[in-house]
């Protein structure tokens, strides 16, 4: 304990070097005042380090990380204040009881001033009074002085919890806050500790220590977050930590070898009586099972047709290819195998690949309601509640096309469909392809819808889930908009262009909560775009913060018909 009272004797002499102007109320109380301030650099220390260590880390939060984070808190907020705080209280106790305290004489001396009357000699003003606990509880009888007390030894501690809290916060900028616990909740046993401390020392701690813990949000703010790219480099680590191990491989026992093939003279062959084939079902034979009703849409790559199934007496989608040609009908194929791979209840599901009269069909799941697109445009903008339903939802949907190798690259509010319980489903995935399949375009060929199209795609460079991911934040901007976040232009390739320019976002959504991620989901680097797993952590703690919850409508529930 002399250790950490020799420590204290050197930060309250400092301190007083420091600042300790010969003035009302004395030398020696703002220099009270001064260790105070250098104490409450401390948590500020804490929540640098608690930054720099999630620059690393990201958002994986495993045993050794959580210790590391807890240790900074006992020791930055709560153990070195205390001890400081408790050891400048025991040095002004000691002089006063005519000891050095560890000061030299010239100090001891100095303390035995008088600047102010309502102060007196600083050595009885700052060593003789009733500790905070005292004062609090047992008050004196002037009601004056205790609500001076009362004010400064209850409020300025509460009101530099407030910015403690604030710091840890912004430590854990982009991810979860739960484990800012570990840099407040010691503040809090800070101030049940130092109720032992003398209370005119406490009063002017707290004087000191609350400003220098508002101007503690700069450097923790100025610090930043830890970049999208190193949280997903992270959780890919983390993923690649938990995956289960391969089974052990088992072996596999030789089959026999088949029996020799019996040969024939060709005298007997020719002989023989012909053995009748059956005919085999051309694809096409199965044409009369799908009765079309109407035309649902047309576009680049397809014709879909509302249809009923007369076998399973069930409404589907019919995507019938434009031109069946060998390119196209590989196209459908593999958005069949996508689609198939797929098991997400927000994605349209695929149940046949058949062959029409005329051409190569998908029949897909038939999904009754309306485009996101003409809800918004029909009963207006969504809020704030159902655009993280929206994010987090989509998100899910396209997390599970990744997880099987599929990227969409289409996505769009036409091609989400909002169904008459208001909840959105995602469509189309006509362009998609999985991972190790050729592209089927020509050298030039735009995939995509340019108003809603990632920079680097409109640049020529492969898709990835990272450009879906930019995709899916326009539609979810247009949603709070109304308009593509480049704004509307006069062609597609003045939109084209403008999405190869990489032209920063100028419709973004000012009043939403949502604006700062959006913004940075639509950043033109893909690196620095937050994951589709980190959208929809924040919304779903987003929603739950809100008293919401995750599974509702994102728009009017659509009257049926």
């Amino acid at each position: 304990m002399e250790l950490f009272t020799d420590l204290a004797g050197s930060l309250l002499s400092f301190a007083h070097q420091l600042f300790g102007p010969g003035i009302c109320p004395g030398d020696w109380v703002w220099a009270t005042g001064t260790a105070g301030a250098l104490i409450a650099l401390l948590p500020i220390l804490g929540a640098v380090l608690v930054a720099l260590i999630r620059k690393g880390v990201g958002n994986t939060y495993r045993g050794v990380t959580l210790a590391v984070f807890g240790g900074i808190g006992l020791v930055c907020v709560l153990l070195l204040p205390w001890l400081l705080m408790t050891g400048v209280s025991e040095i002004f106790r000691a002089v006063y009881a005519g000891e050095s305290g560890g000061l030299s004489q010239a100090e001891v001396a100095a303390l035995n001033t008088t600047y102010c009357e309502f102060i007196g000699d600083q050595r009885v003003y700052l060593g003789k009074g009733m500790n905070v606990f005292d004062t609090l509880f047992y008050p004196s009888g002037n009601e004056l002085a205790y609500g001076y007390y009362l004010g400064a030894l209850v409020g300025l501690p509460a009101l530099s919890l407030v910015f403690v809290m604030l710091q840890a916060r912004i430590a854990m900028r982009r991810g979860p806050k739960w484990p800012s616990r570990f840099l407040w909740m010691p503040f809090v046993g800070l101030l049940a500790l130092t109720f032992a401390v003398s209370a005119n020392t406490a009063v002017h701690l707290w004087l000191g220590f609350l400003p220098i813990t508002v101007l503690g949000l700069v450097p923790v703010a100025m610090l930043g977050p830890p970049s999208w790219h190193a949280i997903q480099r992270a959780e890919q680590r983390r993923a690649e930590r938990d995956r289960p191990p391969p089974p052990p491989e088992v072996p596999v026992e030789e089959p026999p070898p088949p029996p020799p093939i019996q040969r024939y003279p060709p005298t007997a062959l020719a002989s023989a009586p012909p053995v009748p084939v059956p005919p085999v079902a051309a694809l096409g034979a199965r044409s009369g099972r799908y009765q079309r009703i109407r035309r649902l849409g047309h576009g680049g790559f397809g014709t879909v047709w509302q249809a009923v199934d007369t076998q399973l007496d069930r409404t589907v989608a019919l995507k019938i290819a434009h031109a069946p040609d060998s390119d196209t009908e590989e196209r459908m194929q593999r958005e069949a195998r996508a689609l198939a791979a797929v098991d997400h209840p927000n994605c349209v599901r695929v149940y046949d690949l058949i062959e029409q009269p005329d051409g190569l069909a998908l029949v897909m799941e038939y999904l009754e309601g309306e485009a996101l697109a003409s809800a918004v445009d029909e009963r207006g903008l969504i809020d704030d509640i159902a655009a993280a339903r929206l994010w987090s939802t989509m998100a899910g949907a396209l997390l599970a096309a990744h997880d099987k190798g599929v990227l969409h690259r289409d996505v769009k509010p036409t091609n989400v469909i909002v169904d008459p319980t208001g909840m959105p489903h995602l469509i189309d995935f006509g362009i998609a392809r999985t991972k190790g399949d050729s592209a089927l375009t020509a050298t030039g060929m735009m995939i995509g819808t340019p108003d809603y199209t990632a920079p680097e795609t409109a640049n020529g460079a492969a898709a990835s889930p990272a450009s879906d991911a930019w995709q899916l934040a326009a539609t979810v901007s247009y949603a709070l908009t109304g308009n593509p976040p480049r704004g509307t232009r006069e062609n597609p390739m003045a939109a084209l262009m403008a999405a190869a320019r990489a032209e920063a976002p100028t419709e973004l959504p000012e009043r939403s909560v949502h604006a700062k991620l959006l913004a940075a989901a639509l950043d033109a680097e893909p690196r620095n775009r937050p994951t589709l797993h980190s959208v929809v952590a924040e919304m779903n703690a987003w929603l739950a913060g809100s008293g919401a919850s995750k599974d509702g409508p994102v728009t009017r529930v659509i009257p049926r018909a």
